[in-house]
């Protein structure tokens, strides 16, 4: 993993379970980071019991032929989907809103992407940025006999925790790769055979080059998975 240089962490506004933003171009709201292709993150959102819960989320560019302000916010804004009736489809529904975290910590996307977590606040010290959004359905379908519904993600609140160095890391790249293997496994309209072996590829990839948070984050998989 990279170091950092980690400034006093700015604490996010209580969230409140009507979202008022306003509307004119002042109070566009920009992405803590630039968005491009599919972006690997976690988002947090609150359940009915006042517990936030973090999942992974990919976040959808916009499309560079759209009508866009130009980060994101405008006509053709920031989109996600999510699969199945899961406790991030069903909080955006009730709330309206959410966290969208920025992390490179394998162990906790793994954690987040094959497991329940649940905690009493929406951004754990290990974000490097995030922006509180406002979520508006867009269209619901069923793709394989999974219901799916896609999402515009508007920022209204964001912050930079930390800055990094960057790395090229292979062995995060596989982590990732692999909670996505491990979270189809059972899925009809998947062959199980294929992802065990893709799942057996990633993890030859992080263990030759992955660092001993990568590696913990495998055996999460493992454990979190019927790998």
């Amino acid at each position: 993993m990279t170091g950092d240089e980690r400034g006093r962490k700015r604490e996010p506004e209580q969230a409140s379970d009507a979202l008022e933003t306003s509307g004119g171009d002042a109070d566009i709201v920009e992405w803590p980071v630039s968005l491009s292709g599919v972006t690997e993150t976690i988002v947090a959102t609150r359940g009915p019991n006042e517990l936030w819960n973090l999942a992974a989320l990919g976040l959808f560019a916009p499309d560079s032929d759209g009508e866009s302000n130009g980060d994101g916010s405008g006509d053709n804004p920031v989109t996600a989907r999510t699969w199945g009736s899961t406790r991030t489809r069903g909080n955006f529904r009730r709330q309206g809103e959410g966290y969208v975290l920025f992390v490179d910590d394998p162990v906790l996307f793994a954690d987040a992407a094959l497991s329940i977590v649940e905690r009493e606040g929406p951004v754990p010290d290990a974000a490097n940025a995030w922006a509180r959004v406002s979520v508006e359905s867009l269209e619901t379908g069923v793709d394989e006999g999974t219901e799916w519904e896609r999402w515009a993600l508007r920022p209204v609140e964001t912050a930079i925790e930390s800055t990094t160095v960057p790395t090229i890391d292979r062995g995060f790249g596989a982590v990732v790769e692999a909670t996505v293997a491990a979270s189809r496994l059972g899925v009809a309209g998947y062959d199980d055979a294929k992802l065990r072996q893709r799942l057996e590829y990633y993890a030859s990839v992080v263990d030759r080059a992955g660092d001993p948070r990568e590696r913990e984050a495998l055996e999460r998989v493992r454990e979190h998975s019927s790998w």
